[in-house]
């Protein structure tokens, strides 16, 4: 399997092209990114349900060969109480030394998907690497794509342990939150011509 991480360091620059240029609408190319992707996750807790929504995801696919990246800043989290924001950030997240999370991997059935995907939803699954708070794991993610419009959209739903990650949940706490959190992303992304996509 490729692995992307390497090239996530372009990330940011790639998208700051999106703003520089106008976007193509051909499918033909198989590259599509946006930078306001949504991401949302969820946790039951006996106290209080903990549950926030960030809407800075930058995400670039190219379905040319399968290979999806995207980075999410984590102080972008909104949540509905600001002492629990607080927390979340400087506790539990620690981001101000991990920024972060990151993720790049591949469409295990890319062929079906570039087949199929012009003219009906797809099924997919993603294997590759999720870094989050200085940790990387291996995942396996299921979702869909479809084309609307010109735009390539992509939902996909999972779950994480924040034990893997090294994330501490305080002992007074613990007993009363979910072993693993759920989270939902969903990305809208536009077409990129060729010039963009080259670019360093």
């Amino acid at each position: 399997m490729p692995d992307l991480l390497p090239r996530l360091g372009r990330l940011g620059a790639l998208v700051l092209l999106l703003g520089l240029g106008s976007l193509g609408r051909t499918w033909a190319q198989g590259k599509f990114m946006t930078r306001g992707g949504h991401i949302s996750f969820f946790s039951a807790s006996i106290m209080e349900d903990i549950e926030a929504r960030n809407d800075k995801v930058a995400a670039v696919f190219d379905l040319t060969t399968g290979q999806i990246a995207f980075s999410v800043p984590i102080h972008e989290f909104q949540f509905k109480r600001t002492l629990m924001q607080e927390h979340f950030n400087e506790n539990y997240m620690e981001s101000d030394k991990f920024p972060k999370a990151t993720f790049s991997g591949q469409l295990t059935n890319a062929a079906q998907v570039l087949k199929q995907l012009p003219s009906a939803t797809q099924n997919v699954e993603v294997e590759g690497q999720l870094t989050m708070h200085g940790v990387t794991h291996k995942v396996l993610v299921t979702g869909t794509l479809q084309m609307r419009d010109g735009q390539l959209v992509a939902f996909a739903y999972f779950n994480i342990a924040p034990a893997d990650f090294s994330i501490d949940i305080p002992l007074l706490v613990r007993e009363h939150i979910a072993k693993s959190v759920s989270v939902r992303v969903n990305l809208t992304c536009d077409a990129v011509t060729p010039a963009l996509v080259s670019q360093p």
